[in-house]
């Protein structure tokens, strides 16, 4: 491996360790909100309502060791599935990795900051409702969690890289 480049330029999905692979997941998420597939088309159609284990304000699973046994159909993104799911949103840094792009200036890895995630308005925070008060998914279908997030201009990019460094410093 090139120590000059990161771990996600220099690996393969298949040669990261656990803890690298889970480090590319940057917790925005988006993939914990419920998805319905058209019967027709087989497009994804995306909602704004989360799956009940999320925490809407970190964004982060509340009980990620224990979630496929309170969820069952809980997805387990390994290297090998990643490829054949075909709903994981655009910014997602697994898909990026998989298919040869980089992170991302947001992404905690590159930031040095898991806050940035949200300072950049890429995380589901304040966006969406947990399915335990939802009702039916049809009524919360979005389009937003299957885009790109608009690019940040530059002297914004700055400012919250910056505060995210100074924020991790002081800890």
């Amino acid at each position: 491996m090139d120590a000059e480049r990161p771990f996600w330029k220099a690996k393969t999905l298949e040669q990261m360790s656990v803890a690298e692979w889970e480090s590319l997941c940057d917790g925005c998420g988006r993939c914990c909100l419920h998805k319905l597939r058209d019967e027709e088309t087989d497009a994804v159609v995306h909602t704004e309502v989360s799956c009940r284990l999320l925490d809407t304000e970190s964004c982060l699973c509340s009980d990620y060791p224990r979630r496929r046994r309170k969820v069952p159909d809980c997805v387990q993104l390994t290297p090998s599935e990643l490829h054949e799911i075909d709903w994981l949103p655009p910014s997602c840094g697994y898909r990026l990795v998989a298919e040869g792009a980089d992170l991302a200036w947001w992404h905690p890895l590159v930031s040095g900051s898991a806050e940035t995630v949200h300072e950049a308005g890429i995380s589901v925070r304040g966006r969406v409702i947990s399915e335990r008060v939802a009702g039916a998914l049809e009524e919360h279908l979005v389009d937003w969690p299957g885009e790109m997030p608009p690019a940040v201009p530059p002297e914004i990019r700055r400012v919250a890289v910056s505060a995210a460094k100074r924020k991790a410093t002081r800890r």
